[in-house]
């Protein structure tokens, strides 16, 4: 006699966060994102901005430029296709800290970007102030 198993259908589980943490992009990067929350850290405000280039996001990533750097506008290249965030060393920008720098590799195909990115609290929001890009 065979006995069949009968499988029952697993509810599909969210996709992690492109930043590269485990948890769901709405549950990550995506709170950031929609304005229900602001990054509590330099860091958090980095991989969040590293989520809006790959979901193309040019709005959000103005939002969170400081004003003093920001650009006019943003134009992204729909043809880049990041494929991964790498965070190589953090100074400062927690809670505690008025600045911060982030160094990380962003990873595109066909190659990766570098960059040490300095980071200030506006009016109590962490924001993008600019970045240096170190040889690889």
């Amino acid at each position: 006699m065979v006995t069949m198993s009968r499988r029952t259908a697993q509810p599909a589980r969210p996709a992690s966060c492109p930043c590269g943490l485990p948890a769901a992009y709405d549950a990550c990067c995506g709170r950031y994102h929609s304005g229900a929350l602001a990054a509590p850290t330099a860091e958090a405000l980095m991989r969040s901005r590293y989520s809006a280039f790959v979901k193309g996001d040019a709005s959000y990533l103005l939002r969170t430029w400081h004003p003093r750097t920001r650009p006019g506008r943003l134009d992204l290249d729909p043809g880049t296709r990041w494929t991964g965030l790498e965070i190589l060393g953090t100074v400062d920008g927690s809670a505690f800290h008025t600045t911060g720098v982030v160094e990380f590799r962003a990873s595109y195909r066909g190659g990766a970007l570098r960059e040490r990115s300095r980071f200030e609290r506006v009016d109590g929001a962490w924001v993008y102030v600019d970045g240096e890009f170190p040889e690889q």
